[in-house]
C-alpha cells in the first residue's frame, strides 16, 4: 500500500457531487509577525476538530554586526540568540517586496536534541520572482514583505544569523568594500517557523460530517473538494484511467468538444493529500479563494528549502513554508498550487479545490491561467529523485488534462510584468515549463529543469497520446 493509501485508509470517490463555491472576500490585514515569545506548549495530539493546528512564528530584528563608516550603514547585519524555543525553518524578511538583497545569509543552528551546532548554512536570496502578480490584490494588500526562500533546519533552539552586503573589488589593489549601489533591505528580521506537531492520524471520515463540526474557514478548504472526495477526507483517492474518464465528464462534460468526448486525453488521478491531510491551519490564511479562468501551463519550481528532510517530515516543511508565506512574507496563502515530496507524494497547496483553476503566487507574471508546482527540496546541484519527477508527470497529465492541454505542447500567455518580458507580452511557452521560462531565477534549478523533457513526455504518455 502506498503512503497517502495508508495514510488516509479506505476512502471512497463520490464523482459528480456538488461542490460548494465559495467567493473571494476581500482582502485581511493580517499581522505579519507573532510575539517573540514562544507561546505556551500545547500537548501532542490536543487537536481536535476545527482547532488550530499548533505552530508559532518568530520574528526578530537583525542588528548591525559592522559599520561603514564612510556610508554610514552596516554592510554586515545579524543575530545570535540560544533561548528561542523549538523551530525548524528560518528566513530573512525586509520592508520592501520590490527591493532585493544583493549579498549573502548564512545561518547556523542548535539542534534541540543534542544541542550541537550545524555548520554554516547558506540561504537561497533570490526570491523575488516568486509571489502575487503586480496589480493584484494580494499583491497591493500593503502586507506583503521582502523575503530569502526558507530553510528547513530540523527541529532547532538556538541560531545564529550574518547577512553580509555584496562587495565588490575596489581599486588596483582589489580592496573589498561594500556595494554602495546595493545597500542591505530596510527592515531586516529573522523569522523563526515552528510548524507544531502534525495532527493526529485520521482515518476516513464517518459518512459525511455536517460542516457545522469544523470551523468555517476548514469547512470552506474541504468543501471544495466533495466533488473528488468525502468532505473533510485526508485525502483524494487515486482512480484508474475508466473512472478518471467518467470524472472528467462529471466535472467538464459541457464544456468538451465533440472530439474531446470521445477520446479524452487525461492521465489516470494521482492520489493527492489534502490541507487537512498535511496539517493546514486554515484560521492563517484569508478568507476566499481566487480562480483564474483555465489551466493552460504547468510551472515547476523547487522550494530551495533544502533536502536535509525525511519523507515523513513533509507535512511538517509544508506547513512551515505555508506560515512563512503567510505569516512572514504576506501572502493570502501558500503561494504553490501544489508540493511533491522526494518519495512522489503529492499535495494539495493552496487552497480552492484541487481540480479548479486556483490562482497561486508561484511565477510572479504568469500566475493567471497555470499551476504551480513546487518539489520539497533544493535542485541546483542534487538530483531530484525519479518519484518525484514521475509525481510530476502523472500530477500534470491529469490535471492539464482536466482543461484539455498537452502536456507535449506549446502554449500562450499573457504576461502580467516581470523581469523577462513585459506586462501585456503574449509569451509562448511549453505547457509545461521551469519557474525559470517565465521570469529570470535559477527555480527550479538546474538539475530538476533538466528532468522536464522526461516529465513532459511521460505526462503525454499517461494521458494516452
Amino acid at each position: 500500500m502506498s503512503r497517502i493509501g495508508a495514510m488516509s485508509g479506505f476512502l471512497t470517490s463520490s464523482i459528480g457531487a456538488s461542490s460548494i463555491g465559495v467567493t473571494c472576500a476581500a482582502v485581511l490585514a493580517l499581522p505579519l509577525t507573532l510575539p517573540a515569545a514562544a507561546a505556551p506548549a500545547r500537548p501532542v495530539g490536543a487537536r481536535t476538530a476545527g482547532s488550530a493546528v499548533p505552530g508559532d512564528t518568530r520574528s526578530l530584528p537583525l542588528v548591525p554586526l559592522t559599520r561603514d563608516s564612510a556610508h554610514g550603514t552596516a554592510p554586515e547585519q545579524g543575530l545570535y540568540r540560544d533561548d528561542v524555543g523549538h523551530f525548524s525553518l528560518v528566513g530573512v524578511v525586509w520592508d520592501n517586496p520590490d527591493t532585493e538583497l544583493h549579498g549573502r545569509v548564512q545561518v547556523r543552528t542548535r539542534a534541540a536534541g543534542t544541542g550541537r551546532w550545524s555548520g554554516w548554512q547558506d540561504v537561497e536570496t533570490h526570491n523575488a520572482d516568486h509571489g502575487a502578480d503586480p496589480g493584484t490584490a494580494e499583491r497591493a494588500s500593503g502586507q506583503v514583505r521582502g523575503a530569502t526562500a526558507p530553510l528547513w533546519v530540523g527541529d532547532s533552539d538556538g541560531v545564529e544569523v550574518r547577512v553580509r552586503a555584496e562587495a565588490e573589488a575596489d581599486g588596483a589593489d582589489g580592496t573589498q568594500t561594500m556595494n554602495a549601489r546595493s545597500p542591505l533591505p530596510s527592515g531586516l528580521r529573522l523569522e523563526l517557523v515552528d510548524p507544531g506537531d502534525d495532527p493526529p492520524p485520521a482515518g476516513p471520515p464517518a459518512g459525511n460530517p455536517p460542516i457545522g463540526t469544523l470551523k468555517e474557514a476548514e469547512a470552506a478548504a474541504s468543501a471544495v473538494n466533495t466533488d473528488l472526495a468525502p468532505f473533510a477526507a485526508t485525502e483524494i483517492p487515486a482512480l484508474g484511467r475508466a473512472e478518471t474518464e467518467m470524472q472528467l465528464m462529471a466535472l467538464r462534460g459541457d464544456q468538451l468538444t465533440e472530439a474531446q468526448r470521445s477520446k479524452p486525453y487525461i492521465g489516470p488521478r494521482p492520489g493527492i493529500v489534502t490541507r487537512r491531510g498535511w496539517g493546514a491551519d486554515e484560521s492563517l490564511r484569508e478568507k476566499g479563494f481566487v480562480y483564474t479562468k483555465k489551466v493552460k501551463a504547468a510551472f515547476i519550481h523547487h522550494t530551495a528549502s533544502g533536502n536535509n528532510y525525511r519523507c515523513s517530515q513533509a507535512p511538517s516543511v509544508i506547513r512551515s513554508i505555508y506560515r512563512y508565506h503567510v505569516r512572514s512574507m504576506g501572502w493570502r496563502d501558500i503561494g504553490y498550487n501544489f508540493l511533491v515530496d522526494k518519495c512522489g507524494t503529492i499535495y494539495e497547496g493552496r487552497a480552492g479545490g484541487v481540480s479548479k483553476a486556483v490562482r497561486g503566487a508561484h511565477t510572479l507574471g504568469f500566475n493567471t491561467n497555470s499551476m504551480g508546482i513546487a518539489v520539497i527540496g533544493t535542485y541546483g546541484s542534487s538530483k531530484p529523485s525519479a518519484a518525484a519527477v514521475k509525481a510530476i508527470a502523472r500530477l500534470t497529465a491529469w490535471k492539464l488534462g482536466l482543461y484539455g492541454a498537452n502536456p507535449r505542447g506549446k502554449t500562450y500567455l499573457t504576461s502580467g510584468g516581470g523581469n523577462l518580458y513585459p506586462k501585456g507580452k503574449n509569451v509562448r511557452l511549453n505547457v509545461i515549463s521551469g519557474h525559470r521560462d517565465g521570469f529570470s531565477t535559477e527555480c527550479p534549478g538546474k538539475q530538476l529543469y533538466a528532468k522536464l523533457g522526461s516529465a513532459r513526455s511521460t505526462a503525454a504518455r499517461y494521458q494516452g497520446r
